[in-house]
């Protein structure tokens, strides 16, 4: 009995957990990355540099940065919700790989790894009933 009362709010627990990640990824880890201008995204971007892509580094901060801002604003909404947490997911794969390669302590590459396991979760999942994605694809499961 306990467990169905749960069960019949799954949809609710996935918009908790949305606007939890999404509002996370908009103030935490993509505003500082977005608003930090070409000097920051290039830094940022240095990281797909142990995948041996060794141009374009400030493009690559760009789309990470707008990959966890504007990302975390379509997870938050629901909207695109699989495209969104899929970029994202593809930035945390490259943050902790990156941490791995800078021979990081595992607290450090633990961060981005959990991250992207969650994600990865998400996408199979989807937004859940309350989200734009329903919304809009009435009759499709998001």
């Amino acid at each position: 009995m306990f467990l169905n009362f749960f069960r019949k709010y799954q949809d609710f627990g996935l918009l908790v957990i949305r606007i939890g990640l999404g509002a996370s990824y908009i103030y935490v880890h993509g505003s500082s990355k977005i608003f930090g201008g070409p000097e920051r995204w290039e830094k940022v971007g240095d990281a797909v540099n142990i995948f041996g892509i060794n141009f374009l580094y400030t493009f690559w901060g760009f789309i990470a940065a707008c990959s966890e801002f504007i990302g975390g604003g379509l997870i938050l909404l629901g909207l695109f919700f699989r495209p969104a947490a899929a970029l994202i997911f593809i930035t945390m794969i490259v943050a902790a790989s990156n941490h791995i390669h800078d021979g990081d302590p595992i607290n450090k590459i633990a961060y981005p790894l959990e991250l992207g396991f969650v994600l990865l979760g998400l996408i199979f999942l989807g937004p859940g009933k309350y989200s734009l994605d329903k919304k809009f694809r009435k009759g499709e499961t998001p």
